[in-house]
């Protein structure tokens, strides 16, 4: 896949136990991202956090490590990220949405 050199990020995030129609979010979102046909996506959990509600998530405590804050991160072009939000929007009931530019400088091999 092509990308330009001015792109999109969007990231997402959701607490790692976040549900869409039984599975796990992060990894719905990664198969929805993976059929549009989007140039890449990358899910990271985080080892501590905390969010709106002021939790403290933490790898540290045992007993809600399970809940711990996960990213899914989404690069493409303007034009893709915008195709996706909707679908971002309808899957993701509660956690944090952003969308912000980022500058391609390499991809795989070519350098942008």
């Amino acid at each position: 896949m092509q990308l330009q050199k001015d792109c999109k990020i969007l990231k997402i995030y959701i607490s790692e136990d976040s549900k869409y129609k039984g599975h796990s979010l992060y990894h719905a979102l990664v198969i929805k991202f993976g059929e549009m046909g989007i140039a890449g996506v990358t899910v990271t959990r985080g080892i501590e956090g905390f969010g709106r509600e002021k939790r403290l998530r933490s790898t540290r405590i045992i007993d809600i490590s399970e809940k711990l804050p996960v990213i899914v991160e989404v690069i493409d072009t303007e034009e893709n990220i915008e195709r996706v939000l909707p679908i971002v929007k309808e899957m993701v009931n509660e956690g944090l949405v952003i969308l912000t530019d980022v500058t391609i400088v390499k991809y795989g091999t070519e350098i942008l």
